[in-house]
């Protein structure tokens, strides 16, 4: 059992902080257990709950942990290994043991945890627990509280759901040079799949290559590898086409440390040694978007209004080559921008690569009274408050061209005022391309993190010739 944390320090500081925040009752951790892929000991790789390693470390399955915020008790759960386990692991250390680095002087088996939270709720206290994503953890609450499991969803606490994100929100100097360790182990997955990818190739020939370099470094996949000559598909994980003369391909993939910080870039670029005319008309409309957009960021402005403000740099591209027409707010306003960008413009990020997005989009990307719109295009924008000095965020604009949403709108008669379909109907075949970099927010306005990946039409294609 090898993981890497910080001083205990860090996180007696943030379990005091959050006591503060809560107040009263019992504040309940769930740490993931291995997960089954088709039995029992044939698992999943591990990866612990991103709640519990901000606020205990520890990279190891099956544990929990309680915070008393009125006696200040602070357990971790958990069993120690038998005989029949160490066979298969080998000797590891003791819960205790690994407790205490991180500053917690309590350890009781994984069973009492039961008990105690019986005796808090027979004396009315709360209990407090973020929503649970995984299936196996909803059970266990439902035994826990004597709930059905149906219930367990309506009964997370809200309070602990705020205080928790108005921690993690906010970057520590430490956990921006982590993620900055991310986004260059990142660059260099990315630097893989522009120099390896060939004609005639599969895509899971370079995927393999994007994966190695995150292993190389000592990490592992945040997310996983979107690498396609469909672009246009927005979470294509289908690694099975050949490469073809003439076509691009999107990456999207990222690392994790070994402290599971991550990073999350995307670079499109040609499967020959250039970009055809059309694709290079879209890229550098891509290109102007997202330099609109990075010059925006800054504390204090809110991100829907720069993605608003992309939206219309976006347009106003498109109107240059007549995919698009007439005005160019009006048509943000509208939706009709939503025909070739269908997506938000970024989400946080840190320790999950969507950061604390199984807390609430609506409490992690959005305010009591900012909220998330239901318009298509912009219903997908996970972040759209005001940006804070220590906010770390994507910044990845697009184009998608989805012939199923040019059929579905022309028949409508969508949008006619704004989308020159007759035109459209000549890039059927274009797919998409995104362009991602990440950033956090910092007192004078912005700082890119990891080292400049090529972005550059001159920059890639240079890459391309190698």
């Amino acid at each position: 059992m090898q993981f890497r944390t910080f001083d205990q320090s860090v996180y007696i500081h943030r379990r005091n902080v959050l006591k503060q925040a809560i107040g009263s009752g019992i504040i309940l951790f769930m740490g993931n257990d291995e997960s089954p892929m088709n039995y029992r000991d044939n698992t999943y790789h591990f990866r612990q709950d991103s709640t519990f390693l901000y606020y205990f470390g520890l990279d190891t399955a099956g544990l929990a942990a309680i915070i008393d915020t009125e006696t200040g008790d602070e357990i971790i759960f958990g069993n120690e290994l038998t005989i029949d386990d160490i066979v298969w692991t080998g000797l590891l250390p003791s819960v205790s043991e690994i407790a205490a680095q991180v500053g917690v002087n309590q350890t009781h088996s994984y069973s009492t945890i039961e008990v105690i939270i019986q005796k808090a709720l027979a004396q009315n206290r709360s209990i407090h627990f973020i929503p649970p994503y995984r299936a196996d953890h909803t059970v266990k609450l439902a035994q826990w509280l004597n709930q059905p499991v149906g219930k367990i969803a309506s009964q997370v606490s809200i309070p602990l759901i705020k205080a928790i994100i108005n921690q993690r929100a906010y970057k520590e100097p430490r956990e921006i040079a982590e993620i900055d360790k991310a986004v260059n182990l990142t660059n260099e997955m990315h630097l893989a799949a522009i120099q390896h990818a060939k004609a005639g190739m599969k895509e899971y020939e370079v995927v393999a290559k994007v994966h190695e370099a995150a292993l190389k470094g000592g990490g592992n996949l945040s997310f996983p590898i979107i690498l396609t000559v469909n672009g246009e598909t927005l979470h294509n994980h289908y690694h099975g086409n050949t490469l073809k003369e003439g076509q691009m391909v999107l990456c999207d993939a990222g690392a994790e440390n070994d402290m599971h910080y991550a990073g999350d870039l995307t670079r499109t670029f040609p499967v020959g040694k250039k970009f055809t005319p059309r694709q290079k008309d879209i890229y550098e409309i891509v290109l102007q978007t997202h330099q609109t957009a990075v010059s925006l960021l800054k504390p204090d402005i809110l991100y829907r209004d720069i993605y608003i403000k992309a939206c219309e740099t976006l347009v106003e591209g498109l109107k240059s080559i007549n995919l698009m027409k007439g005005n160019a707010s009006d048509a943000v306003t509208e939706g009709a921008h939503a025909m070739f960008f269908q997506c938000g413009l970024g989400h946080m990020m840190g320790l999950d690569v969507h950061d604390m997005e199984n807390l609430g989009e609506e409490y992690v990307g959005y305010t009591e009274t900012l909220h998330k719109s239901t318009q298509f295009g912009i219903k997908s924008l996970r972040l759209g408050r005001a940006l804070e000095t220590g906010f770390v965020l994507t910044v990845e604009p697009g184009v998608y061209i989805i012939p199923t949403l040019i059929d579905q709108w022309r028949s409508e008669k969508r949008f006619k005022d704004f989308i020159n379909y007759d035109i459209l109907e000549t890039y059927r075949d274009f797919s998409g391309i995104r362009i991602e970099e990440n950033f956090v927010i910092t007192e004078g306005g912005y700082q890119l993190l990891g080292k400049p990946l090529p972005k550059t039409i001159n920059e890639i294609e240079a890459l391309r010739q190698l």
